[in-house]
C-alpha cells in the first residue's frame, strides 16, 4: 500500500502534496468511509501511526517465533505475521488519509510518518530472517538484516533527493509497497510448508527475491537522483 510516509511534510508541519505517494487504494470507497469514521471519532494520525507500528512490532515477534515451532503453530505464526503486515500498511493508507483530507495533522507528523516505518521494516524483515532459521539455514538472520538495512537504503535515498530540491522518487521494483506485497505473498505460501515437508525455506528464498529486489531499487534512485543533479548543473 504505500514507501516512506504516506504523507511527506513540510517543515512546518503541513502536509506536502507534492511529494505524496500516488495510490490506487486511497481512492477506494472503503477506504474514504474509514477515513471518514476514524476522523469522526476524533481520532489523530499520529495515533493510527503509532497503531501501526504496534502491528509490525508483534508481526515481528511472531515472524521470528515462527523459527521455534513447527506445524500448526508455525503456519499459524505466519498466517497471523501476514495480516499483521497488512495491517500495519492499512494504518499506513489510513494515516495520511486522515491528516490531508479529513484535516488532523499534527506538528509532530513528520516524526511519525517517517520514523515508524523504518521501525517496521526492520521488525518485518529482520523478524522473517530469524523465522528461516527453522530449515536449519543459519544464514536466514542475516538475509533478514540484509533486506533491512537496503529497505532503509531506499528510503534514504529518497529522502536524499527530497533535501537536495527534487520531488520523492518512490520508483521500484522493491519500493516499500512491493516489498510488504512479497513479504505476505512469502507468509502465506510458508505456512502452507508443512504439506510438502518444507521447513522455512520458502521465508529464505523469499528473503532473497526482496533482498535482490531491493538492491535494484536502491541502484535505480541513486542512478536517478545522479541525473538530476546533472541536469540542474
Amino acid at each position: 500500500m504505500t514507501d516512506a510516509p504516506e504523507t511527506a511534510s513540510t517543515e512546518a508541519g503541513a502536509p506536502d502534496l507534492a511529494n505524496r505517494r500516488p495510490l490506487k487504494t486511497r481512492s477506494a470507497a472503503w477506504a474514504a468511509r474509514l477515513a471518514a469514521a476514524i476522523a469522526g471519532k476524533g481520532v489523530s494520525a499520529d495515533v493510527i501511526s503509532g497503531l501501526g507500528l504496534a502491528f509490525a512490532v508483534l508481526g515481528g515477534a511472531l515472524l521470528a517465533a515462527s523459527g521455534g515451532v513447527e506445524d500448526g503453530w508455525r503456519s499459524l505464526c505466519l498466517v497471523l505475521a501476514a495480516t499483521c503486515i497488512q495491517l500495519r500498511l492499512a494504518c499506513n493508507l489510513l494515516d495520511g488519509m486522515v491528516a490531508v483530507e479529513h484535516g488532523r495533522a499534527s506538528p509532530y507528523g513528520p516524526i511519525w510518518n517517517e520514523l515508524p516505518d523504518r521501525i517496521a521494516d526492520v521488525l518485518f524483515l529482520a523478524g522473517a530472517g530469524y523465522g528461516a532459521m527453522s530449515a536449519g539455514f543459519s544464514g536466514g538472520p542475516a538475509l533478514g538484516w540484509i533486506c533491512a538495512a537496503l529497505a532503509m537504503l531506499t528510503a534514504y535515498v529518497r529522502e536524499l533527493g527530497r533535501g537536495l530540491g527534487f520531488d520523492a522518487d518512490f520508483s521500484g521494483p522493491m519500493a516499500k509497497p512491493h516489498r510488504m506485497a512479497a513479504l505476505t505473498a512469502t507468509c502465506v505460501i510458508a505456512a502452507f510448508e508443512p504439506l510438502w515437508s518444507g521447513r522455512g525455506e520458502a521465508l529464505a528464498l523469499g528473503l532473497a527475491v526482496i533482498a535482490a529486489g531491493t538492491l535494484v531499487t536502491v541502484v535505480r534512485r541513486t542512478r536517478t537522483l545522479a541525473e538530476r543533479l546533472a541536469d540542474r548543473r
